[in-house]
Protein backbone atom coordinates (compact mmCIF):
# COMPACT_ATOMS: atom_id res chain seq x y z
CA UNK A 1 0.00 0.00 0.00
CA UNK A 2 1.40 3.36 -1.06
CA UNK A 3 1.69 6.10 1.59
CA UNK A 4 -0.74 8.97 0.89
CA UNK A 5 1.75 11.49 2.32
CA UNK A 6 5.10 10.66 0.71
CA UNK A 7 4.09 7.99 -1.85
CA UNK A 8 6.47 5.50 -0.20
CA UNK A 9 5.69 1.88 -1.02
CA UNK A 10 6.87 0.21 2.20
CA UNK A 11 3.97 0.89 4.55
CA UNK A 12 3.46 -1.47 7.46
CA UNK A 13 0.26 -2.73 9.07
CA UNK A 14 0.23 -1.88 12.79
CA UNK A 15 -3.27 -3.05 13.68
CA UNK A 16 -6.06 -5.02 11.96
CA UNK A 17 -9.58 -5.57 13.19
CA UNK A 18 -12.89 -6.63 11.67
CA UNK A 19 -15.59 -4.01 11.17
CA UNK A 20 -19.11 -3.82 9.72
CA UNK A 21 -20.15 -7.11 11.33
CA UNK A 22 -17.07 -8.89 9.89
CA UNK A 23 -17.82 -7.69 6.35
CA UNK A 24 -14.63 -5.60 6.20
CA UNK A 25 -11.20 -5.34 7.79
CA UNK A 26 -9.87 -2.04 9.12
CA UNK A 27 -6.09 -1.77 8.91
CA UNK A 28 -4.08 0.93 10.68
CA UNK A 29 -0.87 1.56 8.74
CA UNK A 30 2.33 3.50 9.25
CA UNK A 31 4.95 4.63 6.74
CA UNK A 32 8.53 4.01 7.91
CA UNK A 33 9.84 6.64 5.48
CA UNK A 34 7.85 9.68 6.70
CA UNK A 35 6.17 8.35 9.86
CA UNK A 36 2.68 9.09 8.47
CA UNK A 37 -0.23 7.05 9.83
CA UNK A 38 -3.41 6.22 7.93
CA UNK A 39 -6.28 3.73 7.85
CA UNK A 40 -7.39 1.44 5.04
CA UNK A 41 -10.44 -0.79 4.70
CA UNK A 42 -10.56 -4.12 2.94
CA UNK A 43 -13.93 -5.38 1.67
CA UNK A 44 -15.03 -8.28 -0.46
CA UNK A 45 -15.93 -7.23 -3.98
CA UNK A 46 -17.97 -9.81 -5.83
CA UNK A 47 -17.74 -8.15 -9.22
CA UNK A 48 -16.76 -4.94 -10.94
CA UNK A 49 -19.84 -2.78 -11.37
CA UNK A 50 -20.41 -0.19 -14.05
CA UNK A 51 -23.05 2.50 -13.63
CA UNK A 52 -24.96 3.50 -16.76
CA UNK A 53 -25.92 7.16 -16.43
CA UNK A 54 -29.08 8.69 -17.95
CA UNK A 55 -26.95 10.15 -20.74
CA UNK A 56 -25.72 6.65 -21.62
CA UNK A 57 -22.24 7.34 -20.25
CA UNK A 58 -20.66 4.48 -18.30
CA UNK A 59 -18.64 5.04 -15.14
CA UNK A 60 -17.04 2.75 -12.59
CA UNK A 61 -19.25 2.20 -9.51
CA UNK A 62 -17.87 4.15 -6.55
CA UNK A 63 -19.01 3.01 -3.11
CA UNK A 64 -17.61 6.17 -1.54
CA UNK A 65 -19.73 8.36 -3.83
CA UNK A 66 -22.82 6.39 -2.78
CA UNK A 67 -21.86 6.83 0.89
CA UNK A 68 -21.33 10.58 0.45
CA UNK A 69 -24.73 11.08 -1.17
CA UNK A 70 -26.45 9.14 1.62
CA UNK A 71 -24.52 11.12 4.25
CA UNK A 72 -25.58 14.41 2.63
CA UNK A 73 -29.24 13.33 2.79
CA UNK A 74 -28.79 12.31 6.44
CA UNK A 75 -26.78 15.38 7.51
CA UNK A 76 -27.83 16.59 10.98
CA UNK A 77 -30.34 13.74 11.34
CA UNK A 78 -30.39 11.47 14.42
CA UNK A 79 -29.15 8.34 12.63
CA UNK A 80 -26.07 6.50 13.89
CA UNK A 81 -23.11 6.11 11.55
CA UNK A 82 -23.22 2.34 12.02
CA UNK A 83 -26.77 2.19 10.62
CA UNK A 84 -25.71 4.28 7.62
CA UNK A 85 -22.74 2.00 6.99
CA UNK A 86 -24.93 -1.12 7.23
CA UNK A 87 -27.44 0.40 4.81
CA UNK A 88 -24.79 1.29 2.23
CA UNK A 89 -23.07 -2.11 2.60
CA UNK A 90 -26.42 -3.83 2.11
CA UNK A 91 -27.10 -1.81 -1.04
CA UNK A 92 -23.67 -2.64 -2.45
CA UNK A 93 -24.15 -6.35 -1.68
CA UNK A 94 -27.52 -6.27 -3.43
CA UNK A 95 -25.99 -4.64 -6.49
CA UNK A 96 -23.02 -7.02 -6.62
CA UNK A 97 -25.15 -10.13 -6.14
CA UNK A 98 -27.72 -9.09 -8.76
CA UNK A 99 -25.71 -10.91 -11.44
CA UNK A 100 -25.42 -7.81 -13.62
CA UNK A 101 -22.14 -6.05 -14.27
CA UNK A 102 -23.91 -2.89 -15.50
CA UNK A 103 -26.49 -1.12 -13.38
CA UNK A 104 -28.61 1.87 -14.38
CA UNK A 105 -28.15 4.92 -12.17
CA UNK A 106 -31.94 5.05 -11.84
CA UNK A 107 -31.91 1.57 -10.29
CA UNK A 108 -29.34 2.65 -7.71
CA UNK A 109 -31.28 5.84 -6.97
CA UNK A 110 -34.49 3.89 -6.47
CA UNK A 111 -32.78 1.45 -4.11
CA UNK A 112 -31.31 4.33 -2.08
CA UNK A 113 -34.70 6.05 -1.88
CA UNK A 114 -36.39 2.90 -0.59
CA UNK A 115 -33.65 2.36 2.00
CA UNK A 116 -33.87 5.99 3.18
CA UNK A 117 -37.66 5.83 3.30
CA UNK A 118 -37.44 3.22 6.05
CA UNK A 119 -34.48 4.87 7.78
CA UNK A 120 -35.44 8.55 8.02
CA UNK A 121 -38.31 10.40 6.29
CA UNK A 122 -36.48 13.74 6.15
CA UNK A 123 -33.46 12.16 4.45
CA UNK A 124 -35.85 10.44 2.06
CA UNK A 125 -37.38 13.79 1.04
CA UNK A 126 -33.94 15.40 0.72
CA UNK A 127 -32.64 12.60 -1.50
CA UNK A 128 -35.88 12.49 -3.53
CA UNK A 129 -35.67 16.24 -4.20
CA UNK A 130 -32.31 15.80 -5.90
CA UNK A 131 -32.92 12.37 -7.45
CA UNK A 132 -36.32 13.30 -8.91
CA UNK A 133 -35.11 16.83 -9.74
CA UNK A 134 -37.88 18.73 -7.94
CA UNK A 135 -38.67 22.00 -9.71
CA UNK A 136 -41.47 23.46 -7.58
CA UNK A 137 -43.07 23.25 -4.16
CA UNK A 138 -45.82 20.95 -5.44
CA UNK A 139 -43.17 18.26 -6.00
CA UNK A 140 -42.30 18.37 -2.30
CA UNK A 141 -45.97 18.39 -1.35
CA UNK A 142 -46.56 15.19 -3.33
CA UNK A 143 -43.77 13.32 -1.54
CA UNK A 144 -44.81 14.69 1.84
CA UNK A 145 -48.37 13.47 1.18
CA UNK A 146 -47.01 9.97 0.51
CA UNK A 147 -45.09 9.99 3.79
CA UNK A 148 -48.01 11.36 5.79
CA UNK A 149 -50.25 8.57 4.48
CA UNK A 150 -47.88 5.87 5.78
CA UNK A 151 -48.28 4.44 9.28
CA UNK A 152 -45.76 5.89 11.75
CA UNK A 153 -44.33 2.42 12.48
CA UNK A 154 -42.81 2.32 8.98
CA UNK A 155 -40.16 4.86 9.94
CA UNK A 156 -37.25 4.17 12.26
CA UNK A 157 -37.50 7.69 13.69
CA UNK A 158 -40.52 9.79 14.55
CA UNK A 159 -42.20 11.23 11.46
CA UNK A 160 -42.39 14.96 10.87
CA UNK A 161 -45.84 16.47 11.39
CA UNK A 162 -47.21 16.89 7.88
CA UNK A 163 -49.08 20.12 8.61
CA UNK A 164 -45.92 22.03 9.51
CA UNK A 165 -44.16 20.74 6.39
CA UNK A 166 -46.94 21.91 4.07
CA UNK A 167 -46.73 25.46 5.41
CA UNK A 168 -43.35 25.96 3.71
CA UNK A 169 -44.95 25.50 0.28
CA UNK A 170 -46.90 28.79 0.58
CA UNK A 171 -45.01 31.83 -0.72
CA UNK A 172 -43.97 34.38 1.87
CA UNK A 173 -45.36 37.91 1.48
CA UNK A 174 -43.42 41.02 2.37
CA UNK A 175 -45.30 43.73 4.23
Amino acid sequence: MRCPYCAGENTQVKDSRPTEENAAIRRRRVCPDCGGRFTTFERVQLRELTVVKRSGRRVHFDRDKLMRSVEVALRKRPVEGERIERMVSGLVRQLESSGESEVASSTIGGMVMEALRGLDPVAYVRFASVYRDFREAADFQEVLSEIAAEPAAVHATAPIPFESSVAVTAPLKKH
